[in-house]
């Protein structure tokens, strides 16, 4: 009872102690105001300033975070920041989906390909497909369903508007945005679907899959280059573009590894920030630096 008690005191209010064989990242929770770790949270704001100033970008056009899944530190800066999100909240329709057809017995092998097209590819013409099969308000309330937009406390993960189509356009009430997201509420995500937390155990597991398609290659860009020449990660990430909103997220295993980065920029060189900030995370984690 000692044993467990000093886990909890350990894990810090935001994890409880897990079951035996069980890793702590499956009870820890990112809802109301989870600690950050002191020093990595100031090594993170260093790198990110650093960062903005090699390329001038004002501190407004960047938010970032990390969580390490193997020893719950967690580090983040604006992570409220709401901006336009691109291709990102292309997971909500992902989450859709399986909200709407929960037994992945039922998936089969075509629509888990356009799944995975429209994650790793970023396909439009798919991901309006399927979202308009759904219906965007649908895909809100799943959204809402998993407290995954807020807009008490920052907004979220928000989809108001099928892509590549004109038409209906419902915008976020924090940002005013069709297509939004925070780091906090795409940390949230990436965790609850870690923790199998998304649907079911089962429909989580077929969500993950369909993030790592081995079949369909990554765009070499963002975290994908950053992390180039590292041997053994597996990267299942969701990135966003478009004019000079540049985003990745991305949950990141390997050798001595397991960890959520999410990053946004919205600057001309917001590419090149995202490279290096993905490898300086990297190095960070593992020892490196």
């Amino acid at each position: 009872m000692k044993f467990a008690a000093l886990a909890v005191l350990f894990l810090g209010v935001n994890a409880i102690a897990a079951p035996a064989n069980m890793p702590a990242f499956r009870t820890y929770s990112l809802d109301g105001a989870p600690a950050v770790d002191a020093a990595l949270q100031r090594r993170v704001e260093e790198i990110d300033a650093t960062l903005r100033a090699r390329w001038e970008i004002p501190e407004a056009q960047t938010s970032v975070g990390i969580l390490d899944l193997r020893t719950l530190r967690l580090a983040w800066v604006r992570p409220d920041r709401i901006d336009y999100a691109a291709s990102v909240p292309k997971v909500a329709i992902l989450l859709g989906w399986f909200a709407a057809h929960p037994n992945p017995a039922d998936l089969d092998a075509s629509t888990r390909h356009e799944l995975g097209l429209m994650i790793k590819q970023s396909d439009n013409e798919l991901a309006a497909k399927f979202s308009q099969q759904l219906g965007l308000s649908f895909i809100r309330g799943v959204l809402d369903r998993y407290a995954l937009y807020d807009a008490k406390t920052g907004g979220g993960l928000w989809l108001g508007k099928h892509y590549g189509q004109g038409g209906e356009r419902v915008v976020d009430p924090v940002g005013g945005h069709s297509h939004a997201a925070t780091v906090r509420h795409l940390l949230r995500f990436y965790l609850l679907l870690e923790q199998e937390k998304l649907v079911s155990p089962e429909a989580s597991a077929a969500m993950r899959e369909i993030f790592r398609s081995p079949d369909i290659p990554h765009k070499d860009d963002k975290f994908v280059a950053g992390l180039a020449g590292r041997a053994g990660l597996e990267i299942r990430r969701k990135a966003g573009w478009w004019e000079d909103w540049q985003l990745d997220t991305a949950v990141v295993t390997g050798p001595e590894r397991h960890y959520i980065l999410v990053a946004m920029t919205h600057h001309a060189h917001g590419e090149e920030y995202l490279r290096a900030f993905a490898a300086a995370m990297d190095d960070l984690l593992t020892g490196k630096k």
